[in-house]
């Protein structure tokens, strides 16, 4: 069975992880993703362990499902080859910022000069109106911009730092993924194409502020923004007498049940902690109760009467022990592959199911070029062009491992 995107064709020009990780999604879930690359490849070829040289792990999970094409764009042979394969495109997507991407040749409107109903997306840090439209961007920078770097440390009462995870670049990438569907959807009804210009900075902004914005709601305003229950230093996994446990009583009923199950019954009644909204103003205080209460029995103890109670509660794990988890184990999430060139490897399954079309892991992670010329055949070009545009660098070919 295909995946729900079978028969979709994407050129995929994006490097590092926002767009890759857009285009990776695609790919599991049936398109056939073209991944452009610059001769001597996309720089994540280089980032982390390897067995041999331009796979490393980094390109291992984001390249899958893909097909690896070389072109140097900076040649004007390059450009007119990506432009016949932009007319047997669906969805284009890059992350080079405005002015680079017009300078070459690849902005909106050449583009779609060459295929009029063309899905476009720009994904870069920041929206082409603002100040900051031609500003580098990356993940750490907007943790930091969007406001998530100083609520780690708000929330730590430490120093602000950045979250040990490229939420950014992912969150953002699912923006990109989803409004590229929307696009598609709207071409489905009119047949027309249109432009999407999605910035890290708005996308992550809004990701983080949804329930971060609080009193600012409001105009005039009715207090700060910043979530409290958030915002403690005590909402953390809770230590328990031979371990850490992560339990969450959230409504009436959950705290009720947890202070009658930590024999704690008056807790109940206590005007701080007898509703949500007096929850939400003592919270500090009511997570100190809970993290002291915790430490008193063992986290099996634990997990066997909270969940009796049907009381949210989880074991924490590393990434390591996640490998583990008997509920991804049951699910067969993490699944083994033989690559033809670097040997036994672990990827996740795609997440999401699907009774009718299931996503898969059709291909491995290819070689740079490794599709140049099966590529460029789809596009029309003959062997003796083909051949020209390997002796002048402007493609480059890798034999199939």
């Amino acid at each position: 069975m295909s995946g729900p995107l079978a028969g979709l064709r994407v050129l995929d020009l994006t490097t590092v992880m926002y767009g890759p990780y857009c285009t990776q999604l695609m790919g599991d879930y049936g398109a056939d993703v073209m991944k452009v690359e610059p001769p001597g490849g996309d720089i994540s070829r280089q980032v982390g362990p390897r067995r041999n040289g331009g796979m490393a792990a980094g390109i291992l999970t984001k390249a899958r499902n893909k097909r690896s094409l070389v072109l140097d764009l900076k040649q004007p042979a390059g450009r007119d080859a990506l432009y016949r394969l932009a007319r047997t495109a669906d969805v284009f997507i890059h992350n080079m910022r405005p002015k680079p991407a017009a300078r070459l040749g690849i902005d909106y409107a050449a583009i779609a000069g060459h295929r009029p109903d063309i899905v476009y997306c720009t994904a870069v840090g920041f929206g082409k109106d603002g100040p900051y439209a031609d500003k580098p961007a990356y993940d750490d920078l907007i943790q930091g911009v969007s406001g998530l770097a100083w609520l780690e440390g708000a929330q730590t009462g430490g120093a602000p730092r950045y979250a040990p995870s490229v939420l950014a670049d992912k969150t953002s990438g699912l923006f990109a993924l989803f409004s590229i569907l929307m696009a598609l959807h709207h071409r489905a009804r009119t047949d027309e194409g249109q432009e999407i210009h999605c910035g890290m900075f708005e996308c992550f902004a809004s990701f983080v502020m949804n329930e971060h914005q609080q009193g600012r709601t409001f105009d005039p305003p009715l207090g700060p923004a910043g979530y409290e229950r958030l915002l403690t230093s005590w909402r953390r996994p809770h230590e328990t007498a031979d371990g850490h446990l992560c339990v969450l009583p959230y409504n009436d009923r959950h705290w009720r049940r947890f202070f009658e199950i930590a024999g704690r019954p008056e807790l109940a009644e206590d005007e701080r902690f007898a509703t949500m909204t007096a929850r939400s103003r003592n919270i500090e205080a009511l997570y100190r109760i809970l993290a002291d209460i915790m430490r008193g029995r063992t986290t099996a103890d634990w997990l066997a009467e909270l969940e009796g109670a049907d009381i949210p509660c989880m074991p924490m794990h590393s990434p390591e022990t996640l490998f583990d988890d008997p509920h991804l184990q049951a699910v067969d999430f993490f699944r083994t592959f033989d690559h033809p060139s670097e040997g036994r490897l672990v990827h996740m399954r795609p997440p999401v199911s699907f009774s009718k079309t299931p996503g898969s892991i059709r291909l491995q992670a290819p070689q740079a070029g490794q599709h140049s010329e099966e590529v460029l055949r789809e596009a029309g070009l003959d062997p003796a062009e083909i051949r020209a545009l390997v002796e002048a660098g402007v493609t480059a070919t890798a034999a199939e491992p």
